[in-house]
């Protein structure tokens, strides 16, 4: 399959979840993980573009997309700081 079918397909399924809701409660579980997993991704995305300025850069991984998808942005201002100060 062409990739832009997989993702169309992948994106479709993450909006009927999102959009209509599950009765059950690990896959909403999932769901709410995934979606806060793209949001800390997101994040991290307008962190570097603005913090490029300032010469601030965090990587985007699975444990720092994790840390400011659920913690918001006070893990986002957590990751900086370790990002300057330990880093």
């Amino acid at each position: 399959m062409e990739p832009i079918v997989v993702i169309a397909i992948l994106g479709l399924i993450i909006f009927l979840l999102l959009f209509a809701g599950s009765s059950f409660k690990p896959i909403r579980l999932i769901s709410q993980g995934v979606v806060k997993l793209i949001i800390g991704a997101l994040f991290l995305f307008f962190l570097n573009i603005i913090g490029n300025q300032f010469g601030i850069h965090v990587p985007i991984n699975l444990v720092t997309s994790a840390v400011s998808g659920i913690l918001g942005i006070p893990g986002l201002f957590a990751l900086v700081a370790i990002d300057m100060w330990i880093i």
